[in-house]
């Protein structure tokens, strides 16, 4: 923390040597942060206010909670001392304390605060962050930092290194979006019954692209970046503990627990990417597996599948099957033909024609990818060369298939998946030793 100041709304809570109590303050607030800053947005109506005195309450903790002990209820005291933090600022300024009251008609208009359960705990309101921070009206990438930033509780550094970008550019990104939220008056509530099927898929895309970017790195040295998977796993959880009935919520959870299980096999000592032929399934975690099962069974249930929830079904028959060649292939084709009238998109035409090489042999999967060569959405995106590539290395087309492993080592993100490349070009094309220095 920084020293002689409250610790700021970046400022992650820990220390070498931790106290019991900070170590206690430190647990609450990782659990509590998200429910304090829905609770608080909503009752002023201001992001930046409602970060400061959230730290401001944690730091209060920090004082009291060592010397008094750890209140039974303590996301309730860190919400009450943040609400009166807040009031008081708000007096001491007439300028907020007049948008205040504009504010307060506003949240009336919108309906009432959630209330609070019967043992008097905190009214959940983290689902009006949720469709806040992914309100169409912020751009793509606003809206996964927002949710990174005041769901996930990441510090703003945290979220730059997530997208690979300086601190500074992130901070003005989460500026910027912020000042859209302010601007256009973006309502922090959740959308009605009739607005919910038209904006639920913009958040569960928001968390989708969180998970995909730790499941598969876009770029750098490390093919996987397990903390923000993992923490996109947490916050799909809470969103289907908020919205049960909601099936594709079922689906998101189960496509990511299913895929996440095998995360300790995805990868070598050295971290060299392991393919799913090649994983040591002793390895997957089967609890989160049968977790997600369960999830595919709730996601295809009671009406027309979703998206989500298909796709977890494709990761279901991954995980049960023993190896890849007993896999149930004609079964993955129908549920890629059952995604492709859902949602059509070359990146599934391209996993479809791979199952379909898997049941059919080499040259009918080759047949379908040669129909995308010029689709302009798989420019530069590398699975698409490098399935052709291993396509053409089966059927015995080297020279073929050494050039589309070049175009995919060229266009491929992280450094183990270039690896893995350039080991498939060298089988087919073995350095020459007459071309090495030093000898």
């Amino acid at each position: 923390m920084r020293d002689g100041g409250a610790a700021g709304p970046d400022t992650p809570i820990e220390s070498p040597h931790q106290s019991p109590g900070q170590s206690t303050v430190e647990a609450v607030f990782r659990e509590e942060r998200g429910r304090l800053l829905a609770s608080l947005v909503r009752r002023f109506g201001d992001l930046d206010l409602a970060e400061e005195v959230t730290s401001e309450a944690v730091e209060a903790a920090l004082v009291h909670w060592p010397a008094e002990g750890v209140p039974a209820k303590p996301g309730a005291w860190l919400l009450t001392t943040a609400r009166r933090k807040a009031v008081d600022r708000l007096r001491r300024d007439q300028t907020y304390a007049a948008r205040l009251a504009i504010l307060q008609v506003e949240a009336d208009r919108a309906g009432p605060a959630p209330p609070a359960d019967a043992d008097g705990d905190l009214a959940d309101e983290r689902l009006q962050m949720f469709f806040t921070c992914a309100h169409p009206a912020l751009a793509a990438e606003d809206r996964t930092a927002l949710t990174l930033r005041y769901l996930a509780g990441l510090t703003t550094p945290a979220v730059a290194r997530a997208f690979l970008v300086p601190p500074a550019t992130m901070a003005q990104r989460i500026v910027r979006a912020k000042k859209k939220i302010r601007e256009a008056r973006i309502p922090f509530r959740v959308p009605g019954a009739d607005e919910l099927p038209e904006r639920l898929p913009g958040v569960l895309q928001v968390l989708y692209s969180v998970f995909t970017e730790g499941y598969a790195a876009s770029s750098g040295p490390q093919l996987q970046r397990l903390d923000l998977a993992e923490e996109a796993i947490r916050l799909a959880r809470i969103l289907r503990r908020l919205l049960p009935a909601e099936r594709e919520v079922a689906g998101l959870l189960a496509l990511m627990l299913l895929i996440h299980a095998r995360r300790d096999a995805r990868t070598g000592p050295d971290g060299e990417l392991v393919l799913l032929d090649d994983q040591d399934r002793g390895r997957w975690d089967r609890p989160m597996i049968e977790e997600g099962r369960g999830l595919v069974v709730c996601a295809l249930t009671g009406g027309p599948p979703g998206p989500y929830g298909v796709q977890a079904a494709v990761a279901a028959l991954h995980d049960e099957a023993a190896d890849l060649a007993s896999t149930d292939w004609p079964q993955v084709v129908a549920l890629y033909d059952v995604l492709l009238a859902l949602t059509p998109s070359p990146v599934v035409e391209l996993n479809r024609a791979v199952a379909v090489a898997m049941r059919d042999g080499p040259e009918a999967g080759l047949a379908l990818l040669d129909e995308l060569v010029d689709e302009p959405r798989l420019r530069g995106h590398h699975p698409y060369p490098a399935a052709r590539g291993d396509l053409l290395h089966r059927l015995g087309r080297l020279p073929e298939a050494a050039s589309a492993y070049r175009e995919a080592i060229d266009l491929a993100g992280t450094e183990p998946e270039r690896a893995h490349l350039r080991s498939k070009l060298t089988e087919i094309e073995p350095p020459n030793p007459a071309d090495k220095t030093g000898t």
